[in-house]
């Protein structure tokens, strides 16, 4: 009785966990939480935006979304895994393709910073708001000083299609950790999901905190001193954990597996 079983499991498609190394599995995971979390946080543009997650094999290749999940869709398996310029290696079992937008910025950080594991990019109303000021961020919060030493500027050159940009783009984003895409949005950018999100948080916090306290105009606007923006940043330095973000991390995973852990399937 036995045997029409084997027949059958011997034809039944490979699921994705059984296609790619632990190592990789823990990756999607990881980084099909981290979209779970932004939607969470309300950090999307419905299908639009990506976040990359370089994968753990020495490869060079990268996990991305495809193109017509909303983040609060995106699990485990149906992330594709991509080349850096967007050739597909392993396509999931969903009958969506791939945004070039993904690809064509994301790349570019990817191939450019080796410490860059993880980039994350966002059209929030906060990000994009700040985006389009002529004073970019200013210094009106902690959440500002914490970040505004990592922070670039890249002007918006369209939609991003054209692969010359990459070499813009990654020149201002230089070393640092964020990237404000002027009327555009906001990138982000770390070695873990933990990391790369902390510093788009906290970003996304400082901006909303600047759009709230400028709407009394610009000359209501009480920047910190010169001394407490230092006394910030060296305390920022100092302390790794407070920008690496790995007892964040832990505690949103155990809010998503509360939430929904389907993230994992």
């Amino acid at each position: 009785m036995s045997q029409p079983h084997n027949i059958l499991a011997a034809h039944r498609p490979a699921s994705m966990r059984e296609r790619v190394s632990e190592e990789e599995w823990a990756a999607r995971v990881e980084l099909a939480a981290l979209y779970r979390i932004l939607h969470h946080f309300g950090m999307t543009d419905l299908i639009a935006n990506h976040i990359t997650m370089r994968v753990p094999d020495g490869s060079g290749h990268i996990l991305i979304n495809a193109y017509g999940l909303t983040y609060d869709e995106v699990t485990a398996s149906n992330l594709y895994k991509i080349t850096i310029d967007g050739d597909v290696v392993l396509k999931p079992d969903v009958e969506l393709g791939l945004n070039p937008t993904g690809y064509t910025i994301h790349g570019a950080v990817h191939r450019a910073r080796e410490d860059a594991h993880v980039v994350i990019h966002t059209h929030s109303a906060a990000g994009t708001g700040v985006s389009g000021m002529k004073c970019g961020l200013l210094p009106l919060s902690q959440h500002a000083a914490l970040v505004e030493r990592v922070v670039g500027y890249h002007d918006y050159e369209g939609v991003a299609l054209n692969f010359e940009e990459r070499e813009r783009l990654v020149a201002n984003l230089g070393s640092g950790n964020l990237l404000i895409l002027r009327n555009h949005g906001l990138l982000a950018c770390g070695r873990t999901c933990g990391e790369a999100f902390i510093y788009l948080y906290r970003l996304e916090m400082a901006c909303k905190i600047q759009v709230a306290a400028l709407a009394g105009g610009l000359d209501n606007g009480l920047a910190m001193s010169g001394a407490a923006l230092e006394n910030t940043r060296n305390i920022a330095i100092a302390n790794p954990g407070l920008v690496g973000g790995d007892l964040q991390w832990k505690a949103l995973l155990r809010r998503m597996d509360r939430i929904d852990p389907s993230y994992k399937e």
